[in-house]
């Protein structure tokens, strides 16, 4: 019985056959040494276009342990994120993004979409203003951002609500009616 173990073990030596590189007892190696990898932050961009939103957030995520938590990792992550409809986890994302390179103009428009989806229109309208100062006025998304974000900002009414003028109306025994007169 230890005969046949020890022989089934000896045949797992991890030789060439295995497709190990350099004889090694551990699983193939998927890329060859000295070689590159596939740029994780390429391939999510691509899933992104493609409309493969968790599949590009996995991507985004490997590439930022390849490369390091840079802006471009940051701005992608939360991009993802609001793609997803996460929009708290994309905010944060993006914020950190802006203060990693205030100079980045992507991660501050992404920004801005996520404080218009959440209903911060005017912080919203500042950061486009800073994204289409960055971007020179050159990108027709960053610029139609910032239009739309000033319209509503416009719109935004603070005038005090008309006052209406309630009156009860009795039918029957303790059941009242409430008509508001304008």
């Amino acid at each position: 019985m230890a005969l046949a173990s020890l022989l089934a073990l000896s045949a797992c030596d991890g030789g060439p056959g295995l497709g190990n590189r350099g004889g090694g007892a551990y699983a193939p190696d998927v890329v060859a040494p000295g070689e590159d990898s596939v740029d994780g932050l390429i391939v999510g961009h691509r899933l992104m276009a493609a409309g493969e939103y968790e599949l590009a957030l996995k991507s985004y995520t490997r590439s930022a342990a390849d490369r390091g938590i840079t802006v471009d990792v940051l701005s992608a992550l939360g991009s993802a994120n609001l793609k997803l409809g996460r929009l708290g986890q994309a905010e944060t994302l993006l914020r950190q993004a802006t203060e990693k390179d205030a100079e980045f103009a992507p991660a501050w428009n992404n920004l801005g979409v996520v404080l218009m989806e959440r209903g911060k229109v005017a912080e919203a309208a500042r950061v486009f203003r800073i994204a289409y100062g960055l971007d020179s006025g050159k990108t027709d998304s960053i610029r139609d951002n910032l239009t739309l974000a000033l319209a509503k900002v416009e719109n935004i009414s603070y005038d005090a609500p008309e006052e209406a003028t309630f009156a009860l109306m009795r039918r029957g025994q303790g059941d009242y009616l409430l008509l508001a007169q304008q």
